[in-house]
Formats: C-alpha cells, sequence, structure tokens
C-alpha cells in the first residue's frame, strides 16, 4: 500500500512552495512523522513531515516549485519494517508538535502606538528580536525613545517578525514600524521544547550521522554565507546533526567575538599613533530627547521675558544639622539626608507664601496652584529628564528624600513613565553636582520658575563684624517676567535663604 504526500496548505495567501532540501534519500525507511525536507513559501520555510512509515519514493527535486496539493513523495507502507525503538514514540510525539507551526496568511501591522499627549514622533533605539525571528504574543521586540522616556514594544501577534524601520529612524505616532506574519503554533527551529527534546535525546542515546549531518537549513546557510562560515565548522544541535538557524547566529556571535578584543586591544595602539594637531570630526545623529529639548530651550527663551535672580545661602546650619542626625536619619528611615530635602520643604513653603511663582499662563488666563508639584532636573544617559515629586508640600523630610532616590534610579535607568515626567508647577536644578558656581538656569515650560543649586564654596564672610570662614552657595531664581515681578520674585528667593539659613523654621512652619 502507498501514501502520496501532498504539498499541504500552509496559508491563505501561499499557493505554491519550493522544495527546498531533502533530508531524505530516495529508498530510504522512514519513520511516521519524521521530517523529510523543507518546503520554502514567499512568506516562511516548513519542514514537511512524514504521514507513514515506510519507504521513501521522492517524486520531486531540490529546487522544484510546486502547487499546494501537488504530490511530492510517495511513502511504500508494505516495507515497513516492523521493528522500533522505545524512544522513537515520544521524539515523534515531540517533532509532531514542533511541526506544527502554519501560516495564516495574516500580516499584522505594527503601529507606533501612543505614548503621551505632547510627543508627536519617536526615534527607534534599537531592535531586540531581528528580521524574520519568531515572536510570541507581547513578546519585547524593539525599544523606542521619545523626548520624554524610552519605552518597551511589546509584539501584537505571534509569527514571524518583519522589520519596516531600521535603527535610529524618525517616526510619527501611528507610523509603520514593523508586520508580523501570524502563525498558528510555533516553529521548530524557535521552539524550546524542541530543542530541549532534541538535548535529551542526543544525551541518552549514541549520536548517529545521516544525510542531514552537516547540513544547513536555508535560513541557516544565508547567515552562515553572509559572514563567511563554511557548514562544516558549524556543530549542528538539529535532528540527525543538521544546523539549525540558530546555530549559525551562534557561530556568527562566537566568530565576532575575537574581532570585538583586537578592535578594543588595537584601540589604544591607535591612539598612540595619533598625529598631534591632526583634524579628525565625528558626525552623530542628535537623539529624539536631545532634538526636543534644544527645540523647548529656544522656544522658552524666544517666547517669555525671562529674567535670573541671584542670592547666597549660608549652607553651615543644613551641615551642621546634617552631621548631627544624618546617622539617626538613615538608621529609621533608611534613606540619606540631602539638602535635595531641605531646598523642597523650604521652595514649597516659599511658593505658598508667593503664589505667583507657582503659576502658569494659559493663554490670556492665569493658572494658580494651591499644590506644589516640584520637578527635579536629573543627567540621565541619554539626556536631561524633569520627574515630579507630587504634593511635595505635604511630604515629611524621608518621604521627599525616598522619592528623590526612586525617580532618580528610574532616570538613569530609563525606566521613567511619562506620568512621572508631566505636571510640574516649578522646578529645581542642581548644577553643584558637577561643580557650577553660578548659572543662570532656563525656564522649564509651561512653567514660571526655576531655581538653581550651585556649588557649596568655604568664603570669607562678614558676620556682625568680623570675617568668618562659611560654605557658601549661590542660589538663582530664573523667571517669567509676564507673570512674576521683580518684588515677587527677589521675596521668593529671600524667603528660601531664610528658611535654609534657619532650617528650624521648616519644623515649627515660621
Amino acid at each position: 500500500m502507498s501514501k502520496e504526500i501532498k504539498v499541504p496548505a500552509v496559508g491563505e495567501s501561499i499557493t505554491e512552495v519550493t522544495v527546498g532540501q531533502w533530508f531524505k534519500k530516495d529508498g530510504d525507511q522512514v519513520e511516521m512523522d519524521e521530517v523529510l525536507c523543507e518546503l520554502e513559501s514567499d512568506k516562511a520555510t516548513f519542514e514537511l513531515p512524514a504521514e507513514a512509515a515506510g519507504t521513501l519514493r521522492i517524486k520531486a527535486e531540490e529546487g522544484d516549485t510546486l502547487e499546494i496539493g501537488a504530490v511530492i513523495c510517495v511513502i511504500d507502507e508494505s516495507t515497513n519494517s516492523v521493528v522500533t525503538d522505545t524512544n522513537k514514540p515520544s521524539d515523534s510525539e515531540g517533532k509532531k508538535e514542533s511541526n506544527s507551526a502554519k501560516s495564516t496568511g495574516e500580516i499584522k501591522e505594527m503601529v507606533v502606538p501612543t505614548v503621551g499627549e505632547s510627543i508627536t514622533e519617536v526615534t527607534l533605539a534599537n531592535w531586540i528580536k531581528g528580521d524574520g525571528d519568531y515572536v510570541e504574543l507581547d513578546e519585547i521586540i524593539a525599544e523606542v525613545d521619545s523626548d520624554k522616556a524610552t519605552f518597551e514594544l511589546p509584539a501584537e501577534g505571534s509569527g514571524i517578525l518583519r522589520h519596516v524601520a531600521k535603527e535610529g529612524d524618525t517616526l510619527e505616532i501611528g507610523g509603520l514600524i514593523c508586520k508580523i506574519e501570524i502563525m498558528e503554533g510555533k516553529p521548530a527551529e524557535s521552539s524550546s521544547d524542541s530543542k530541549a527534546e532534541s538535548a535529551a535525546s542526543t544525551s541518552t542515546s549514541p549520536s548517529k550521522e545521516s544525510y542531514a549531518t552537516g547540513h544547513a537549513s536555508p535560513a541557516a546557510s544565508k547567515i552562515l554565507a553572509e559572514k563567511g562560515i563554511k557548514p562544516e565548522e558549524v556543530k549542528g544541535t538539529g535532528k540527525d546533526g543538521r544546523i539549525t538557524k540558530e546555530d549559525a547566529e551562534n557561530a556568527q556571535k562566537k566568530a565576532a567575538a575575537p574581532a570585538k578584543e583586537e578592535k578594543k586591544e588595537s584601540a589604544p595602539a591607535q591612539e598612540a599613533v595619533r598625529v598631534p594637531g591632526s583634524r579628525e570630526e565625528k558626525r552623530e545623529k542628535m537623539s529624539s530627547l536631545r532634538r526636543t529639548v534644544s527645540r523647548r530651550l529656544v522656544s522658552v527663551k524666544n517666547e517669555t521675558a525671562m529674567l535670573t535672580t541671584f542670592n547666597e545661602v549660608n549652607m553651615q546650619p543644613i551641615m551642621d544639622l546634617r552631621s548631627k542626625y544624618k546617622e539617626l536619619f538613615k538608621e529609621k528611615h533608611g534613606v540619606g539626608l540631602g539638602f535635595m530635602s531641605f531646598f523642597t520643604k523650604a521652595v514649597c513653603v516659599a511658593l505658598q507664601e508667593w503664589p505667583a511663582v507657582n503659576a502658569k499662563i494659559d493663554a490670556n488666563e492665569i493658572v494658580y496652584h494651591d499644590f506644589c508639584d516640584i520637578s527635579i532636573a536629573v543627567s540621565a544617559p541619554k539626556g536631561l529628564v524633569v520627574p515630579v515629586i507630587r504634593n511635595a508640600e505635604g511630604m515629611s523630610f524621608d518621604q521627599i528624600e525616598k522619592e528623590v532616590v526612586r525617580l532618580a534610579t528610574k532616570a538613569r535607568d530609563n525606566k521613567l513613565s511619562i506620568e512621572e515626567m508631566t505636571g510640574g508647577t516649578f522646578t529645581i536644578t542642581n548644577g553643584g553636582v558637577f561643580g557650577s558656581m553660578m548659572s543662570t538656569p532656563i525656564i522649564n515650560a509651561p512653567q514660571s520658575a526655576i531655581l538653581g543649586m550651585h556649588n557649596i564654596v568655604q568664603r570669607p564672610m562678614a558676620v556682625n563684624g568680623e570675617v568668618k570662614i562659611l560654605p557658601m552657595m549661590y542660589v538663582a531664581l530664573s523667571y517669567d517676567h509676564r507673570i512674576i515681578d521683580g518684588r515677587e520674585s527677589v521675596s521668593f528667593l529671600v524667603r528660601v535663604k531664610q528658611l535654609l539659613e534657619e532650617p528650624e523654621r521648616l519644623l515649627f512652619g515660621v
């Protein structure tokens, strides 16, 4: 009795396939569900399993193009051997399960999602999954940068990923970023279960060489050819030693490692031979964050009547308090006592006394806030970000310090959400951590004012007719003169100075 094996339907839109590679020869004895060959469509590569056990009679050669339903081979079941191996049933079941992947013919187009009301474009930072990789639903496939944060892009379906945008491309919200060829089931090469079965069968039974040993699948052959790696240099982990796509990718990585090491070792040598007076240049594309920050800063300078007023603060009282209580504070609250909590508390008190500094202009109206959402400028790896401490006026010192640490950590790890960076009413920036003595910070629109902290320097100061060496800090308040008058800005900064030089006032609310 003979069993005709026909080209199966592999998707609604696929009408023909090409025979990629035979793993069995004409006349070979085959088992039920054993992989016979590979079929290539215009969308993906599929494995053809045997539908019966017996002697194989090949009807189509490698490279032949066949229509769906055409006979590709015949299996003579009358010659089927009765002898079986105890491991065969489990192997067949595993292979049948791993070969259940079929293309549905559906193409899922993924577009850039809406990531915030004020964000109109993003930059594709990097692809986590490669073009042609199999991806699962909700698996992270890429990272995109906006002017505020970095977001992870999850797959909207299970199937073969096809890149449309390249790393570094700037895309508008709703722009096409990739496509996913929806699959039913998981391809054998991408299945972790089949890999585990393969490893288990290899370890429990002696390896047998066959026609497939050392042969690469079409996808693996392409990768090896691009990297100049010969198939015989790669050890296959697929059935009967066949080289899979992952084997090729791993070989590529191993081959690339020495080159990286050589590059690192040669870097100092290149710097050593660099000729003095060389006029080399390097161009880098501005990130989305940097472009947006640049645009906003220029806009603020052009659209506001920005002025800056200065004062200086004697930091000795705060430093004495920190020295006296920092150990007890950290032991009780689990966080260090820094300068930021003192400045935040002082600013909140002054903002409530001078509400115009805490307001903003909206068209022809002034919006006053009865709460203090304090934005803290943080220098992150990809640029300046400004997370917000909500309702800081009602927080204690330890709550402020914990929130500062939390937001700063998320900023440096590029994990801040849009909600954590929007809606501030006043900003504090600390250039002193980088050694700045004095600066004129630019307002963080649509806010109307920003306070700049600077480094602490021991300077001679006149105190009650005597010269003393004190730790002094310059503070700067940049403000929008359209809404804040000189009297309000100067009085605000004087009040902040008073609260910082007499920190006990913060405890008693005076």
